[in-house]
């Protein structure tokens, strides 16, 4: 019985980190065991036999892991636990024995480090935001999807109705076509090559048109013609009237006929004067 007390006045005497060191080499176990055991690093092991508490990242984390430690070398993990926190705070410490510090983990190398515990927090963030949008997209999205609205591009109106195999319709001033009427074209793009010339060869205009740019048919001349490799690209008005596109792609056309009357017959609108007999000469290539 004296010899037990002896023993344990000579603990008394011995600061917690030498407690530490001594039952563990008295059991036998390397810091690696050790580290094994508690999952807590070794070199954190080190410090905590060293007494380098300043090493460690924090008080919580030198108080946590001493418990640990001592829990794993047969000592009271408690004791040794406000030891170190006695330690730590010094003499006046003695004055509050018993009142464990706020947020002390009980094995801090379970705790998630601030690292995961941001990754967490963002991953949840994220998963927030997906199930948001499911929400919206189930609650307030139209349950099929509605057809989409005329395209503005010229282009795109032209195919679109090719494909469909349906005749645009005039737009503009209601009655037939007359061969007075005003025949007018208009690039819908940049660097369209176009040539205008009469049944007998003869130049009316020829050039790179630019986008918005127009040419007017002479009204005199009284079989004019048109040649050109992009005759989706322009756009074609009869006495006001909007017709349709020569064709819906990029393609050479030649020898196009291109009076009013010519045109009122190619796209089938009605036309008041005779039939041009230049529109039934087209060549395309």
């Amino acid at each position: 019985m004296e010899d037990e007390n002896v023993a344990a006045e000579a603990d008394a005497q011995l600061r917690a980190h030498e407690r530490l060191a001594a039952a563990r080499k008295e059991r036998g176990l390397s810091r690696n065991e050790i580290a094994n055991k508690t999952k807590i690093p070794q070199r954190s092991l080190e410090a905590l036999e060293d007494g380098d508490y300043d090493a460690l990242p924090s008080r919580t984390y030198a108080i946590g892991f001493s418990r640990t430690f001592a829990r794993a070398v047969g000592l009271d993990g408690e004791e040794i636990a406000e030891q170190v926190r006695v330690e730590l705070d010094g003499a006046a410490a003695y004055d509050r024995v018993g009142q464990p510090d706020k947020f002390e983990p009980g094995d801090p190398a379970r705790v998630a480090s601030p690292k995961i515990a941001w990754i967490a927090a963002i991953a949840g963030l994220v998963l927030m935001v997906a199930g948001a949008l499911t929400f919206w997209r189930s609650y307030f999205a139209p349950g099929a999807e509605f057809p989409p609205l005329r395209s503005d591009d010229p282009a795109e109106q032209g195919e679109a109705t090719q494909q469909a195999g349906v005749e645009e319709e005039a737009d503009g001033p209601a009655g037939p076509i007359s061969q007075d009427d005003e025949v007018v074209f208009t690039s819908l793009a940049d660097e369209v090559w176009v040539k205008f010339y009469d049944s007998n060869g003869r130049q009316l205009m020829q050039k790179i048109m630019a986008k918005g740019e127009s040419y007017t048919v002479p009204s005199e001349v009284e079989r004019p013609l048109l040649w050109t490799g992009r005759p989706e690209a322009l756009g074609i008005s009869v006495g006001g009237r909007e017709l349709p596109r020569l064709s819906a792609e990029q393609v050479t056309m030649k020898d196009v006929p291109v009076s009013a009357v010519a045109l009122g017959q190619r796209f089938g609108q009605p036309v008041e004067n005779a039939p041009d007999p230049a529109a039934t000469s087209t060549t395309e290539g």
